[in-house]
Order: structure tokens, then sequence, then C-alpha cells
């Protein structure tokens, strides 16, 4: 019997994406072996970490780079090195070190992930509108100075927003550093330095998603000497950053995932999740209620295809219950909007297409045929 099996967890076909409450995504390969051997392991942590650093920026095309304990303390490490730098009293003084302090984001942008700029005390200045931002709003908003503005950047945060080229040329007339939440920004791998090159001074990535690498580990790189500020505000030290604690284990494990992930064949990986989708579509076309295409839901962040599958006559309570009907198949989808499920390639074996098929396809033909349930 395994260990899962032991807590009664059965493990499901992930077709929803690399969410936190699915585990992440797989580990790459050699992630497993680099973290077993930093398990096995004591040693300076602060000079590992430097050298991982080091390893990371220069295989990523940046002055520095350093890992986080996930995307989200990533970001709350950015913001706070924002607005205490090194500076060794005002670290010690968050939240108070925060307070009043200006970090400038777009409304149309704001998501419960801005929590983790919040948290250091910081004041979060909101521009613009729902529909979107203009390049007016922002250099108003500059204009009354700031420690940093947030950006987010995916599919879902771009429409209508400044374009992260113009916030920052922006940002920069005025002195003030641009973070760049990207947790889910690859693919494309190129993200890694393409954002850094458009001007954004700090870029987040998630460790755990795209890259394969531990699920709680996150890629924070930019310019060195901000980079510099968020390990003065990181653990080890007793800082805002001592519960978000990294481990010799992730930051190898990281190391490991961010070199393999460099040397994958990304057209040929693409081109295999568009196979995985007109699979899905070719296999559920014919069923009756329903709409199937290939297409990018409106509120992901990563442009990647899926099979959407809208239900004609539907309502939110029975797109719920189809969606319970095919997690108890074993697969895990996910949503948009009240009518419509996602199947996302992102994390599929080959092994896994036909079976995504058959219980989602299963459940829609007991639908049509009024036996909700039915095997």
């Amino acid at each position: 019997m395994t260990r899962l099996e032991e807590l009664g967890i059965t493990p499901v076909i992930n077709a929803a994406g690399t969410y936190t409450v699915l585990g992440g995504s797989r580990l790459a390969p050699p992630v497993i072996a680099a973290m077993a051997e930093a398990a096995q392991t004591f040693l300076d942590f602060e000079r590992l970490s430097a050298a991982v650093g080091a390893r990371l920026a220069a295989a990523t095309g940046n002055e520095a780079a350093v890992v986080t304990s996930g995307a989200a303390a990533g970001v709350a490490i950015a913001i706070a090195a924002c607005v205490v730098g090194t500076d060794l009293e005002k670290i010690a003084a968050f939240p108070a070190a925060g307070a009043g302090v200006r970090v400038i984001v777009q409304r149309s942008q704001r998501n419960g992930y801005d929590y983790s700029a919040r948290m250091t005390g910081i004041q979060l200045v909101e521009i613009g509108r729902d529909s979107g931002t203009t390049l007016a709003e922002l250099d108003a908003a500059l204009a009354d100075g700031a420690a940093c503005v947030l950006v987010f950047v995916g599919e879902q945060f771009d429409r209508g927003a400044v374009p992260l080229a113009d916030v920052t040329a922006a940002a920069h007339a005025r002195g003030v550093p641009v973070v760049v939440d990207a947790a889910a920004g690859v693919p494309p791998i190129a993200n890694l330095w393409l954002l850094t090159r458009a001007g954004a001074d700090l870029v987040v990535f998630s460790g755990g998603k795209g890259l394969r690498g531990p699920q709680t580990s996150g890629l924070v790189v930019g310019r060195r000497d901000l980079v510099a500020a968020c390990v003065a505000n990181m653990s080890p030290r007793h800082t805002i950053g001592r519960p978000m604690k990294v481990g010799k284990e992730e930051l190898l494990g990281l190391l490991a995932a961010v070199e393999w992930s460099l040397a994958q064949d990304e057209p040929g990986y693409l081109a295999r999740m568009e196979r995985h989708v007109a699979s899905w579509v070719a296999g559920l076309s014919d069923v009756p209620g329903i709409h199937v295409e290939r297409g990018i839901p409106v509120a992901v962040a990563e442009p990647l295809p899926r099979a959407l599958v809208r239900l004609h006559g539907a309502d939110r309570a029975e797109r719920d219950r189809l969606v319970a009907e095919i997690r108890a198949r074993g697969v895990a989808v996910h949503i948009e909007g009240d009518t419509t499920i996602t199947l996302n390639p992102q994390t599929i074996e080959e092994e896994e297409e036909a079976p995504v098929l058959a219980a989602v396809r299963a459940v829609l033909l007991a639908r049509s045929a009024g036996t909700p349930g039915a095997a």
C-alpha cells in the first residue's frame, strides 16, 4: 500500500493546469535527484544560495537571481526590497516600514495575489478602471511618488492595461522600479529574459508551474542591486521573509528545473499540447447539448490552447455537478464563466489523453441521456 492509499487519497489526472490546489506540476526528471542530493547534506546555506543565484542569472541572461519559497513569497520580497532596500533598520521595522509607502497597480490587474504586496504594509494605489488604464493616469500617479509599480502579466491582465514597455518607460523616467508578477509566465521559456529586457526591474516566476521545479519554489530575476535587497529581506535573516524559508532542496531543485527547461524542445511541447486539444475536440464534437472548440479562456495567465466545452442550457449549479462527476472518474478539469468546462493539456502525459476524453465524454453523454452520474 502506498502512502497516499494509507491516507485515503486518490490521485487524479490533471487536465486543469498547474494549480496549487492540484499540486502544481510534475517535477522534471532531474529535479528529484537534485533535491535528494541536497536533502542528505549540511552546508553553508547562504553560499549555496548565492552560487545557485549566480548560475540561474547566467542561464537566464539576467544581472542577478534568487530563489524564493514560491512566487507569492517572491512578490512580497520584491516589494520589500523596493521599499527598504538593504537598510537594516528599515528591514527590521516591517510592517511599519511600509506604512504610507505607495505602490502603484492598475485596477484592471487587481487580484488575490496582490495580498503579497499588501502584507508589507504598503498602500496599494489603484489607477484606471476595471476596463483599463491610460498612460496619462499612470504618469499622474507616478508624479506623486512610489516605491515601485506592480504589474501582473498574462492573458487576463493584458486587456486594457498599459503595456509593460510603456509602464517601464514612464516609471524609469521618474526613477521608479517596476516589479512584474509572472508566476505562470512559462511557457514561453523566453519570458525568463524577455520581461527584464522589456525594462522590468524585478520579475517573479513560479518554480512549480511551467518550470516543473519544486512547488514551494519561486524565481526572482532582475537588477543586481534590487536582487541584493531581496536577499537582505529573506530568510535565514530575521526579516519579513523569515517565514518564507527556502530549503537547500528547493535551491538545487529549482536550478535543475531551470536548466532542464532551457534544454527542452519547446516547439515540440507546444505541438503536443495542440494534438491533445485536437483529439479532445474531435472526440467530443458529436456529444449532444454542447459546443466544443479549441480556444484560450479569458481568465488564464498562460496563452496555451484548451478544449473549451460550452454546455447548452446549463447553469452554474449543473456545471459544477458535471465537474464533480468528471472528478469522481479520476480527472480534474477547470471552469470558465458559468457554463464552460475547460480541458488543459499542459500537465497531461501521452497516456493520459484518452482517459481524459473517456471520462468527460461519459459524463456529458449521460447528461444528454438525462441520467446524471451514470457509469
